[in-house]
């Protein structure tokens, strides 16, 4: 894939950028590796002043960085100016917390001193998607710099301008050249990268087929990688829930960043005692979203981030009715320049069929209908995914089941799945392994050193 901006709302190419060359891959692996030896020795208060000025610098700039996601992408600029800020929200908690979360953890064995050290490793290869181009980043920059590692960047091929500004920031933020790098590469040099001893372990952002590549190279070079793949999650409405909310909430849940998100609400498993008057009214609100160009700040959906995307979801759409699925709503690409689907729902969904097994990245929801709260978490788990988990119910009993019985690394009651710095995230089975964010996610990337003194 080209290394290039091309407006996803008209098709229009932008800007292109020439990928690096074999040496200047070099130079900046050496230079990682410099900057790692330097960095690792600065103090937490060092640290933690220039990641503060981070988070003033996205804040400042917020706008100019949002109108670049929007650009790239396609997300509607109010999110993008959204993202923008939670990422500074993001620096400003590991500048805050960093050290507490690595401080050392004294054990008490009988010796004279016994206890855990947090140190870190070295420089880390980041390889992040399109779909929240800043975020994706900085939940990665924030814990891994303040932990004294060093990143590097491998960003999507299609959000160059992002890449390089977020590598701007850190840098006029007052991080040392080198602390930071982004790499404007193709997926060819990654394998490569990753063999080179001064790399020493990869975190992945992505499909579910360039999480299992990465993870077998790694795997070969005994190096660890943390990975946050795809998701097809269920959102549960039991017959307690309170409708309106449900209701409201699982269309946001569906076209968040137009549809393009992990931790999306895809499949959307109902009582069958509601079923009837929740999709009435979850049609007629897809329905009725305002489609449309995403620096307006009335657009509530946007396009898709590229020709390809619309091309794969329509393919899956039109499989899936093809099998027995019915369309309520929708079931189709729009008619105008740009990459735009229609918001589009389905129902009476066959096991067979996409809908059921795959994770659709665009703004289709399939509604299944269900007896009673066994046949929810069935349907909920039969699926080779399990980032993410909304359910919605004021029944006490059941919101104990779902916390214990969703396979989900994620389970958010009466509310949509969301990040959060001060929560972990992450998923099982195929949708990855490791956590971002929190203390678990700063540790990933440590030396945890047991240290004994007789």
């Amino acid at each position: 894939m080209a290394i290039a901006t091309i407006n996803p709302s008209t098709g229009e190419l932008v800007k292109s950028f020439e990928p690096l060359t074999d040496a200047q891959i070099e130079e900046k692996l050496r230079l990682a590796a410099s900057a790692f030896r330097k960095h690792r020795k600065t103090s937490f208060a060092d640290r933690a002043k220039k990641m503060m000025q981070v988070a003033e610098i996205l804040e400042a700039e917020k706008d100019e960085c949002a109108r670049l996601m929007t650009l790239e992408m396609g997300k509607p600029l109010k999110a993008a100016i959204a993202e923008a800020l939670k990422c500074a929200t993001g620096c400003r908690f590991y500048a805050e917390n960093a050290e507490k979360f690595l401080a050392d953890e004294v054990i008490e064995t009988g010796a004279k001193r016994s206890f855990i050290r947090y140190l870190p490793i070295g420089p880390i290869l980041a390889i992040m998607p399109w779909n929240f181009p800043f975020w994706q980043v900085f939940r990665f920059v924030a814990p891994a710099l303040m932990a004294g590692n060093v990143g590097l960047l491998k960003h999507a091929s299609n959000v160059p301008q992002c890449a390089l500004k977020i590598e701007d920031i850190v840098r006029r933020a007052g991080f040392a050249e080198g602390v930071f790098q982004t790499l404007l590469i193709g997926s060819g040099p990654v394998d490569g990268i990753l063999n080179d001893p001064r790399v020493v372990a990869a975190t992945l952002t992505g499909s579910e087929g360039a999480g299992i590549q990465v993870g077998i190279s790694a795997a070969k070079r005994i190096k660890k990688v943390v990975l946050e793949l795809g998701g097809s999650d269920p959102f549960i409405v039991m017959p307690s829930a309170d409708l309106d909310a449900a209701v409201s909430t699982a269309v946001d849940a569906r076209v968040q960043n137009n549809g393009q998100s992990c931790i999306a609400a895809k499949r959307f498993i109902v009582s069958e005692k509601i079923a009837d008057e929740f999709e009435r009214r979850f049609v007629k609100q897809m329905k009725d979203l305002r489609v449309g160009d995403p620096m307006d700040d009335s657009t509530q959906l946007g396009p898709l981030a590229n020709a390809d995307a619309v091309t794969s979801l329509d393919a899956d759409v039109k499989k899936t009715v093809a099998a027995g699925a019915r369309v309520l709503t929708g079931g189709h690409p729009l008619k105008r320049p740009g990459n735009f689907y229609a918001p589009t729902v389905l129902t009476d969904i066959p096991k067979t069929s996409p809908a059921y097994k795959e994770e659709f990245f665009g703004p289709v929801a399939s509604i299944f209908r269900v007896k009673d709260i066994d046949q929810a978490i069935h349907i909920a788990n039969d699926s080779r995914f399990g980032l993410g988990a909304s359910a919605w119910t004021n029944d006490p009993a059941e919101t104990e089941r779902f916390i214990n019985e969703l396979d989900a690394g994620m389970v958010f009651l009466n509310k949509m799945v969301a990040s959060d710095p001060r929560l972990p995230f992450g998923g099982v089975k195929y949708s990855g392994h490791g956590r971002e964010l929190s203390e678990h996610g700063i540790r990933e990337f440590m030396n945890i050193k047991t240290v004994w003194i007789q």
